[in-house]
């Protein structure tokens, strides 16, 4: 395992750099990137190489994949995690906002792909690991935009994995719920500043209150407990397609395959402390 290469995106904090910590420990030679690369600098301790990446640069992706091959030769391992969340009403949300979320979350993941596939190919394995989301499954209000991207990250994942097939290359989608991230702080400032003055300003309200609550803070995971998830699908010979994992997030996928639209609309309105 000692001579296996990992590239792990969205490492400066959160699920990114635990996944690094877990990786590393199971006996990779971990990257860790991020455009923030100096709050990386403690993880050297650990024997993990920070690597300065902006997922919506391409001349800035180029050179991160360039570097690891000239230091290794190869790369076994994508974990494709950077990724923010855009909330506010769609009518409200600025679509360079829109095409900038689809950046980090959609084209940056992409990119990356493109690069390390003809070395994959090459040599007739790998593995490449799409961190998308419950929002890839379901949906919540004023979060149009974010589950957009979600989606679309699921849908590349399932035909990807099929053109890969062939080639011994494993594609596997990690459906984390929510975690105990910068995710939630940076989605409850997006919403407010979108939508806190408009026609959505009650919804935005209701929005950001529940996600601040201390009852939401309570039921996030650890981003150790998605790490783990992680370790354990490439650690095992026949991994699953697609892990979902996190308080509440397996039942609320299966509600949503099983009910009718509006009354799972009526559930999450209720989560969400909409008003009706």
């Amino acid at each position: 395992m000692s001579s296996k290469i990992a590239l792990v995106t969205g490492g400066s904090s959160g699920i990114g750099e635990a996944t690094a910590l877990k990786l590393q420990e199971l006996g990779y030679i971990t990257y860790a990137a991020a455009r923030r690369v100096q709050r990386m600098q403690h993880l050297t301790a650990s024997g993990i190489r920070p690597l300065e990446m902006d997922v919506t640069n391409e001349e800035s992706m180029q050179s991160a994949i360039r570097q690891i091959l000239v230091e290794e030769g190869q790369i076994d391992l994508l974990v494709n995690n950077a990724g923010y969340g855009s909330y506010g009403a769609l009518e409200d949300v600025p679509l360079s906002e829109a095409r900038y979320q689809f950046e980090v979350n959609v084209f940056g993941a992409a990119a990356l792909i493109q690069l390390v596939l003809p070395h994959m190919r090459e040599r007739r394995s790998g593995t490449i690991i799409n961190v998308t989301s419950a929002g890839g499954k379901i949906y919540t209000p004023l979060g149009s935009w974010y589950h957009a991207t979600k989606f679309a990250l699921e849908a590349i994942s399932d035909c990807l994995r099929m053109e890969l097939q062939p080639f011994g290359i494993a594609v596997i989608v990690i459906e984390p719920g929510g975690t105990r991230t910068e995710w939630g702080g940076i989605a409850i400032e997006k919403v407010r500043a979108v939508s806190g003055g408009g026609p959505y300003a009650a919804q935005a309200d209701a929005v950001a209150t529940v996600l601040s609550s201390e009852a939401s803070q309570r039921r996030l995971s650890p981003p150790e407990l998605i790490a783990n998830t992680i370790a354990k699908a490439v650690s095992t010979r026949h991994a699953r397609t697609r892990y979902a994992v996190g308080f509440g997030v397996k039942p609320l996928i299966f509600l949503h395959s099983v009910l009718p639209d509006r009354w799972f609309d009526a559930i999450l309105r209720r989560m969400s402390g909409m008003p009706s």
